[in-house]
């Protein structure tokens, strides 16, 4: 079984962070293909490897899965550990990843991932704030049901992937998470998530649609990329 995992940039990228740290954390070999954002718009280019003109996609031979939640399924069905064993903990893991894949509209526009910067947010839309206190009860709910370090007990699984970009967003806008903030240094110390953030921070790709969308966010208060 080889399959080729196309990401793109790693500043960037929260859906491409999903299947990354889960199949670096799991143990599930692949080559590591990136794409990077050039410009606003790479649907023509990404065409070429993606039905979606979206990343990520998984390359298993001849066939290619898309979206995030389905490379996660596909995976599923080939590798244990990608959900929990402990049916309640499986039930709560495929919930939340569920309500990640298809929630958190203001989390994503009104802090975008980019995991080289810190920010001074702007004063929080009520949406965001519904979002965040929705994050703090989830996070300390998983840890305090499930025994943690992870959000469905004592393995990383599909819901620490799918929240993994959070965790970046908590640590880029200082977010308030309450006691799920265990969690959130816990994911942040990961080596899957240290090599990503590691190679966030050396690669030299700008692309200015994302770039305008960070300064909406708010204040750009420390810069750690490479020039």
């Amino acid at each position: 079984m080889s399959y080729v995992l196309i990401t793109a940039n790693r500043n960037y990228s929260s859906w491409s962070l999903r299947p990354w740290v889960l199949m670096k954390a799991l143990g599930i070999a692949f080559e590591d293909r990136i794409e990077p954002f050039t410009r606003p718009v790479n649907f023509d280019e990404f065409r070429s490897f993606s039905p979606t003109g979206q990343v990520p996609a998984l390359i298993d031979g001849e066939r290619t899965v898309w979206d995030s939640l389905g490379i996660t399924l596909y995976l599923a069905d080939r590798h244990p550990g990608i959900w929990p064993q402990d049916e309640a903990a499986r039930a709560f893991a495929q919930s939340i990843v569920a309500e990640m894949h298809g929630g958190f509209a203001a989390l994503r526009n009104d802090c975008t991932m980019n995991v080289g910067v810190r920010v001074r947010p702007r004063p929080m839309s009520e949406a965001l704030r519904r979002n965040v206190e929705r994050l703090r009860e989830m996070f300390e709910q998983a840890l305090a049901r499930f025994g943690g370090p992870w959000l469905a007990g004592p393995d990383f699984t599909a819901a620490d992937a799918f929240y993994a970009p959070v965790a970046f967003r908590i640590r880029t806008y200082g977010l308030d998470v309450g006691g799920g903030q265990a969690w959130v240094d816990h994911v942040l110390d990961h080596p899957a998530m240290r090599q990503w953030e590691a190679e966030a921070l050396t690669e030299a790709w700008r692309e200015e649609g994302h770039e305008a969308e960070l300064a909406e966010c708010g204040e750009i208060v420390a810069d750690y990329r490479k020039s």
